[in-house]
């Protein structure tokens, strides 16, 4: 995306003047709200950009958080083996009637 123009740009514009062109003051007045808009664009522009460098910073250096197996090498199969053990215990044979 390029920015076509600066507040700069606006602020230093110069119109052809005619007989029946716009009013001036009202012209002049339109273009200071658009400069004031495209000073206010301007900070938010270069806030979001330091934002943006400092979470990618922040992205590169934190550690990658890796997936751990449990350290007593217990997987989901072996817990549900268990806890099916612990019902047929608990509950007997009415769990298969």
């Amino acid at each position: 995306m390029d920015i076509k123009l600066t507040s700069k740009m606006i602020l230093e514009k110069e119109f052809k003047k005619n007989f029946k062109g716009y009013n001036v003051e009202e012209v002049d007045s339109f273009l200071d709200e658009i400069i004031q808009d495209y000073e206010t664009f301007e900070k938010v522009v270069a806030q979001l950009r330091e934002e943006n460098r400092q979470l990618k910073e922040e992205v590169e250096t934190t550690p990658k958080k890796q997936s751990v197996a449990p350290a007593n090498g217990t997987t989901n199969f072996d817990i549900l083996k268990r806890l099916s053990n612990l019902e047929k215990h608990v509950f007997g044979s009415k769990l298969y009637e």
